[in-house]
């Protein structure tokens, strides 16, 4: 299994609190049990969320016929630079 990526962490993280929050409202538990019920399946939506959420581990594609090919590296000559400091004046 991979590593999850930053979205992961912060998608499930934001399910686990507002799912929690939301369920705490809407069942209005006042008891220890209610409470540990509510946060335990906040905890695990947010689990769920953060596992099946894609990874971004995907390669890119390009598009066909463009980009560089093996052969054409050798073609490639870096462009010069040309500053605007002293060597450039022609006068005294």
């Amino acid at each position: 299994m991979q590593r999850p990526n930053a979205a992961q962490y912060a998608y499930g993280s934001a399910v686990v609190v507002l799912a929690t929050a939301a369920l705490l409202l809407l069942t209005g538990a006042t008891g220890p049990l209610g409470i540990a019920a509510a946060c335990l399946a906040g905890l695990l939506l947010g689990v769920l969320v953060a596992v099946t959420m894609p990874g971004g581990t995907r390669p890119v594609k390009s598009p066909a016929g463009s980009g560089a090919g093996a052969g054409n590296d050798a073609v490639r000559v870096p462009a010069a630079q040309v500053g605007a400091g002293a060597d450039t004046r022609t006068g005294p």
